[in-house]
């Protein structure tokens, strides 16, 4: 028999049903309450409120469980590349070698942008935050492919924009950071993995010949799979709300960027160094900082510590962790700001307060260590976060839209004056 909800109001009974999630998460189905009592919910921030039904990403953070499609991301983190993972997201299956192989091939193919492109980035001061720069180039890209412009082609139109959008987006980082430094554009080399191929543009001089360091691939290819999607979050919900009024993708891929910049969300790995910075141009003195954070009247808090929806641990710490610790050996990096990560961890994981809290390092620490020890600059770790994220976006993008889903309007409670009679300018 299936479970109802029942809500009274002034005397009156009314049934809501519940739907039960294939993991067994349970919600109450409350799009008829305004139809049947006049009310609706208010819930500030979304935390209890389920915007949509969604078979891609499952997230159960009591537990620390994260599934792509049904798989457990560890598994999906040790075994898969990064394009075979956003094959699953978009598609809803692992692919088969033959299937692998022709997406690879596709996305090789679209790795240049038109050169036209290239003014955009001539006219950027060099100081232009790279996702400021990135956000407005991924959505100029629907000015190059005005028949993207329509959301509700056909299936193999889609998929096309989606392999283009995959294809430029490394290409369009780099440059951004490029661009940053007033360092000559390096063009996708394609005989190059999609890593690969993104750092070689990243870090790679006409004059030089560029080697990809093994290491560094394989631990950036797992920080992407980590990031490639993470259910209804703020950058996810605000592509679908976007994209729920009919925009194109690269403009709903463009709102999702915007949204990752802010520093509640994407910009997480970026307050880590920060505050590494801040404790070693105090001195360094791990001890003092640490005191600070639980010091309840003290307002600084550990950046990298912790998490709103994962409450015992992080599942993507625990494998970025091995990664991590594989870099640092790999590089020999010697910096006092990972020195300072290293032994922040040692306490978080050892004092009694941390362990009582939960507060563990979680993905956005370790993945601001990595990012920080291949030389990657600080405003850069979010456009790395948009990067792994891209091949979600896109994936709930494409179930919006094949759902044909409405289009996304919330209600609010309003608290502003009752009517009143405008006063001429002369009477005020």
């Amino acid at each position: 028999m299936s479970e109802i909800a029942k809500i009274e109001l002034n005397g009156k009974v009314y049934e809501l049903p519940v739907i039960v999630g294939t993991e067994n998460e349970k919600a109450i189905d409350i799009s008829k309450l305004r139809d049947l009592t006049g009310y609706i919910t208010l819930d500030s921030g979304y935390k209890n409120t389920g915007a949509t039904k969604s078979a891609i990403t499952f997230l159960e953070g009591e537990e620390g469980i994260l599934h792509y499609r049904g798989y457990p991301i560890e598994q999906l983190a040790e075994h898969a590349s990064f394009l075979e993972v956003s094959y699953l997201l978009i598609y809803g299956e692992l692919p088969s070698a033959v299937e692998l192989e022709d997406f690879e091939n596709s996305i090789k193919k679209h790795t240049l942008v038109h050169e036209d492109m290239k003014r955009f980035f001539e006219a950027y001061p060099a100081k232009a935050h790279p996702m400021g720069v990135l956000s407005s180039m991924i959505c100029s890209l629907s000015t190059f492919y005005p028949e993207s412009l329509d959301p509700n082609r056909s299936a193999e139109a889609k998929n096309l924009t989606a392999q283009r959008l995959i294809a430029k987006l490394p290409t369009l980082a780099a440059w951004s950071y490029k661009n940053s430094i007033r360092h000559p554009f390096m063009y996708p080399k394609n005989h190059y993995d999609y890593v690969s191929n993104f750092m070689y543009m990243m870090f790679a001089m006409p004059t030089e010949n560029y080697e990809v360091d093994p290491v560094v691939v394989s631990a950036l290819n797992t920080l992407l799979i980590l990031h490639a999607d993470h259910e209804q979050n703020c950058s996810t919900s605000t592509v679908r709300l976007v994209g729920s009024a009919n925009a194109n993708l690269y403009s709903a891929v463009s709102s999702g960027i915007s949204a990752l910049w802010g520093p509640l969300h994407g910009g997480a790995n970026q307050e880590v160094i920060e505050m590494l910075e801040q404790i070693s141009n105090d001195g360094g003195n791990v001890d003092k900082w640490v005191a600070k954070a639980k010091d309840k009247e003290d307002p600084f808090r550990l950046m990298g510590f912790g998490h709103r929806v994962y409450k015992n641990f992080d599942p993507r710490a625990t494998i970025i962790k091995k990664a991590c610790d594989e870099v640092l050996n790999k590089l020999g990096v010697n910096d006092p700001l990972l020195d300072i990560a290293k032994k922040l961890e040692q306490v978080a994981l050892e004092d009694e307060y941390f362990k009582a809290r939960n507060l563990y390092p979680n993905v956005d620490f370790y993945s601001g260590i990595i990012y920080k020890a291949l030389g990657i600059p600080t405003e850069m770790f979010t456009v790395m976060f948009a990067l792994g994220r891209l091949p979600g976006w896109i994936a709930q993008w494409k179930e919006m839209t094949e759902n044909k889903e409405p289009i996304g309007r919330p209600r609010q409670i309003y608290t502003g004056a009752t009517k009143r009679d405008y006063v001429p300018l002369d009477q005020r």
